[in-house]
């Protein structure tokens, strides 16, 4: 079976990878039938060079991409290609979403981004504050221990919801009694 995969090149510590259609039972760095692209991990954001009508051809003949290819191709909208042509739909309209596609992709990593660097800044934050408000919390949870008596006094307030339903059950008695003359009726009646 056909694979797309990756293909390790490169230096020692430094990866660089081709995207390759390959025999799945050859080895990762083997002799491959054709490279579809390469993706280069060190550079910031990955830079992911594709031939697109090639990784297309590769997947319509049947060739499995593995996960991470997978993921390759479907942020650079390959995948997305390849379904909205089995639909049917015309050139521009692929090629329109392809590119809201791309777009939505950028604007998550984007904000991802962002988020994960607020998170680090806030972390940095953190480390630098609880040096300094450490000692004063310890005190305070040696008085909290007195405030457990207001707790016991508030169950109390529970107990006239319970009295609330004996209320209800009378309610329900005055049915159950009429249950029982109309059950001596009917033997009455053959």
């Amino acid at each position: 079976m056909v694979k797309l995969r990756l293909r390790r090149r490169g230096r020692k510590k430094h990866p660089f990878y081709d995207i390759v259609a390959i025999d799945g039972r050859a080895r990762r760095d083997g002799a491959s039938i054709e490279r579809v692209g390469y993706i280069d991990p060190m550079t910031n954001p990955k830079n992911v060079v594709l031939d697109a009508s090639r990784a297309l051809y590769w997947l319509n003949v049947g060739a499995q991409p593995t996960d991470i290819v997978h993921q390759i191709l479907s942020r650079e909208g390959v995948l997305l290609r390849r379904h909205l042509g089995f639909k049917g739909k015309t050139e521009e309209e692929i090629e329109a979403a392809v590119a809201q596609h791309k777009a939505v992709a950028q604007s998550r990593y984007d904000r991802l981004k962002k988020r994960r660097a607020d998170r680090d800044k806030a972390r940095a934050e953190a480390a630098k504050a609880p040096v300094v408000e450490a000692a004063p919390e310890v005190a305070p949870v040696v008085e909290a221990a007195p405030e457990v008596a207001p707790v016991a006094e508030a169950a109390p307030e529970v107990a006239p919801v319970a009295e609330a339903a004996p209320e209800a059950a009378p309610e329900v008695a005055p049915v159950a009694e009429a249950a029982p003359e109309a059950a001596p009726e009917a033997p009455a009646a053959e």
